[in-house]
């Protein structure tokens, strides 16, 4: 069949010519994979590496001479990192996850005191300012006193947030710029998980 005469071509032509490129570009592009087709936090979130936090918190209640406690969270929080040190002469145990909303919060548990624990959940003060407090939350019958960094008394999402409780034998800290939704969640699964078997 003989070519159209250029004359003839219209408008309508061009279109589909266009669409169908756009088609054989999009294809091209998803399949490189260096696009994602919907910018969300979730496309982030699927780029964690795995990190077996079952495993980093049982060693730590074989290791630490203090009760550490595996909290209960949901599937869509997805465990991102791990570690142990000191805070001031105590040992730490850390294992952090990137919530639902897509932040980092942090679970430190320790036997040293809530002043020892404090420098280490605010890791970039000089950039983000000196702890100041907020006030106290009670969940599930624990006493949470909670701090933000810098001078913000009413933090929104982004803004580092620190709770701490005494839990007898035991100090948790929860760090990070989770929303308070997020914080409350940690914090009551924290509380209610039974500690793990010790080596002690």
């Amino acid at each position: 069949m003989a070519e159209k005469p250029r004359i003839l071509n219209s408008s309508r032509d061009m279109i589909w010519s266009l669409l169908v490129l756009l088609v054989l570009v999009a294809l091209v592009a998803i399949s490189s994979r260096n696009c994602s087709v919907v910018g969300t936090r979730d496309s982030d979130a699927d780029k964690i590496p795995p990190f077996n936090v079952n495993a980093a918190l049982r060693a730590d209640a074989a290791a630490m001479p203090f009760p550490i406690r595996q909290p209960a969270l949901p599937s869509n929080w997805k465990p991102n990192s791990g570690t142990n040190g000191n805070a001031g002469p105590a040992r730490v145990s850390t294992v952090g996850w990137i919530t639902p909303t897509g932040y980092y919060l942090g679970l430190s548990q320790t036997g040293g005191t809530e002043a020892d624990l404090l420098p280490l959940l605010n890791p970039n003060a000089e950039k983000e300012g000196a702890l100041a407090g907020t006030g106290t939350r009670d969940i599930e019958g624990r006493r949470w006193v909670t701090y933000v960094a810098g001078d913000r008394l009413a933090p929104d999402e982004g803004v580092r947030k620190v709770w701490v409780a005494d839990l007898g034998d035991v100090r948790i800290g929860l760090s990070g710029k989770a929303t308070e939704a997020d914080f409350t969640t940690l914090a009551r699964e924290t509380v209610k998980a039974p500690p793990l078997p010790s080596g002690r």
